[in-house]
């Protein structure tokens, strides 16, 4: 086997981190994964350890190359977006535990913020709506309530990254503290039409520039892993937040191109092209991925629950010991016998913004089983989806003429044919599953020289399975109208 024909993708996750050796046609070689815990210290609060972070990826990195008999051509990276760790540069001890994209401790800050005017600006500049989601308020938490961390941070003495930027830098021995546009896009301290940090944004959340990484391209030099670290140096070449590079691992390369990933959330994003189109709907505008300075857009919603409510179902209430389970549970009742299951579990998504919502299950009675309920949450998937579909052809310009899924809730056939009635428009699974790391191979195998650019490495993709719509019109506006009044009583309380 040559040096040109493995790529090794690092795709850290929000529940676990995993590297994955791929050959250049996008199989799946090799797969190593290690479950990553999530602490919970106070309501809304969500806590991952840093050094739990950065052990299990390299060990995972280890494992994969102490198998391989000759050495991939470089190394991809892929992470959960907007976690936040600040920590020591000259030990690379973290200040704090990571603080978990799903966490909601600032939303009484972003609600003030919101109050005195400021998300026009911050939408203006960044494409993002003032949400504590982002990664701005939770780097000012971290300054403000661990004692000498502002000193320190203003002495620069500390360094704030994404959990990328993290992992680069340990990777190569705290040699490289840089990000990739993707992934500063999603601090909500980043100008991505001047595509700059912006000063404004950091004297608004009061955060020293000192703290920030170099912003790079998602294909370029992002330095050598350090030989002791994880067996071997090798180039690390790309990189991109999960979203955007599922978007690239399927494929969506053009103006009007749609993937929607269901994992521990569910993130739909539409390609638009090279021009900046703010949301009229309250969904976000986000770089989709910059190449050779050329940066192209995508607009997306945002959905903070999906494969999650199974987990909750599982280990919550215990109504199936195996996610698998639940689509034979959902088939075997004829219909949701009027149970909706709107999972709000940390507040509702684009394109409501309700940080301070919470989850609802409405419609139970006598007759209502765990199998209504499992139902309900795998149909809340297509329900959600749909919120967001219209929005996102009006503010992107374009019709989706079908949507590309990919994520842990794409092997269920329940829901991947419940998706194309709701949606009604095909839906399409591609045969490389792992479509996540396998755009940050990608973005890696063009920096090696393995493939020439991004669109001669997507043209081998292809769907394994392909869903029509089959349900009428007036049975899918039958459900879709339950939907909304379980949404409504929910915005109702909230």
């Amino acid at each position: 086997m040559s040096k040109a024909e493995t790529i090794l993708a690092i795709d850290q996750g929000t529940t676990s981190s995993r590297a994955i050796l791929f050959s250049v046609g996008g199989a799946v070689l090799d797969v190593q994964q290690k479950e990553l815990k999530l602490y919970y210290p106070e309501k809304g609060w969500v806590e991952q350890k840093p050094d739990d972070i950065w052990n299990d990826t390299r060990e995972c990195c280890a494992k994969i190359l102490e198998k391989c008999k000759k050495l991939p051509a470089a190394i991809g990276i892929t992470n959960q977006r907007e976690t936040t760790i600040v920590w020591d540069r000259e030990t690379g001890e973290a200040v704090y535990n990571a603080i978990v994209w799903q966490d909601r401790r600032t939303a009484e800050v972003c609600a003030d913020l919101k109050d005195q005017g400021h998300e026009a600006m911050i939408t203006a500049k960044t494409g993002l709506l003032l949400d504590p989601y982002f990664s701005a308020t939770k780097i000012a938490w971290i300054l403000g309530h661990v004692p000498g961390a502002r000193a320190r941070a203003e002495a620069g003495e500390l360094a704030f990254g994404t959990v990328d930027c993290y992992l680069l830098w340990k990777l190569t021995g705290g040699k490289v503290h840089a990000t990739d546009v993707t992934n500063a896009a999603r601090t909500m301290l980043y100008n991505i039409v001047e595509q700059r940090w912006d000063e404004e944004l950091l004297a608004l959340f009061d955060i020293p520039a000192g703290l920030l990484p170099e912003v790079r391209d998602n294909i370029a030099d992002f330095g050598t892993s350090d030989g002791e670290t994880i067996g071997a140096a090798l180039p690390i070449g790309g990189m991109a937040g999960d979203q955007q590079a599922a978007l690239i691992g399927q494929g969506c390369l053009s103006p009007g191109m749609i993937k929607s990933t269901y994992g521990t959330g569910c993130f739909a994003l539409m390609h638009i092209g090279a021009d900046f189109r703010a949301s009229a709907h309250r969904l976000l505008t986000t770089p989709a991925y910059r190449v050779n300075g050329e940066i192209s857009y995508a607009i997306e919603g945002s959905i903070f629950v999906a494969g999650a409510a199974l987990q909750w179902l599982r280990d919550g209430l215990e109504l199936f010991e195996d996610a698998r389970e639940t689509e034979s549970l959902a088939r075997s009742v004829p219909d949701n016998n009027g149970v909706y299951f709107v999972p709000a579990f940390t507040g509702l998504g684009a394109p409501h913004w309700k940080p301070d919502a919470r989850a609802m299950i409405t419609g139970m009675s006598r007759e209502s089983t765990k199998a209504h309920v499992v139902r309900a949450a795998l149909e809340a998937q297509a329900y959600q989806t749909l919120d967001l579909l219209a929005a996102m052809e009006d503010d992107g310009g374009h019709k989706a003429d079908v949507i590309r899924i990919d994520g842990g809730l794409a092997a269920n056939g329940f829901v991947c044919q419940f998706l194309a009635d709701m949606l009604q428009r095909p839906v399409e699974v591609p045969a490389v599953v792992e479509t996540t790391a396998w755009g940050a191979a990608m973005l890696a195998g063009v920096q090696a020289g393995v493939f020439e650019d991004l669109e001669a490495a997507a043209r081998g993709w292809k769907a394994v399975r392909h869903y029509e719509p089959q349900m009428s019109v007036g049975e899918r506006d039958g459900l879709y109208s339950g939907w909304k009044v379980a949404l409504s009583m929910l915005l109702q309380e909230n």
